[in-house]
């Protein structure tokens, strides 16, 4: 993964990654399918394609553990993933101003970390 400011980017098609580099290193705009954006080691979010996911702005949202012996998925869906501390993913992340893509950093709109 691509360090960014504060976090990471990456994309399942690496014939995408530059566009989402494009956008992670603008600061706004709309993430193509595919990418993947971490904060923390063990929440992750993956864009899929346009339409999968209108609530969601076509994001899903995945908790892992994170071990050693490699990292598994505890949860993952649209609008019902609760991270570790039972906080659900979509209520932070849809207070991001459109321009961000439900995308949470200093100035986007969201609550603090």
């Amino acid at each position: 993964m691509s360090r960014v400011r504060g976090f990471f980017v990456d994309n399942l098609d690496k014939s995408a990654l530059d566009k989402t580099l494009s956008v992670a290193n603008k600061g706004s705009g709309e993430y193509p399918a595919g990418s993947v954006v971490q904060l923390v080691p063990t929440e992750v979010m993956v864009k899929h394609p346009k339409g999968t996911s209108p609530a969601t702005n076509d994001w899903e949202f995945f908790e892992l553990a994170v071990s050693p012996q490699g990292s598994r998925f505890t949860a993952r869906g649209f609008t019902e993933v609760k991270n570790r501390f039972g906080g659900n993913c979509l209520d932070c992340h849809k207070k991001a101003k459109p321009e961000f893509d439900l995308i949470c950093e200093t100035g986007h709109g969201c609550d603090p970390i």
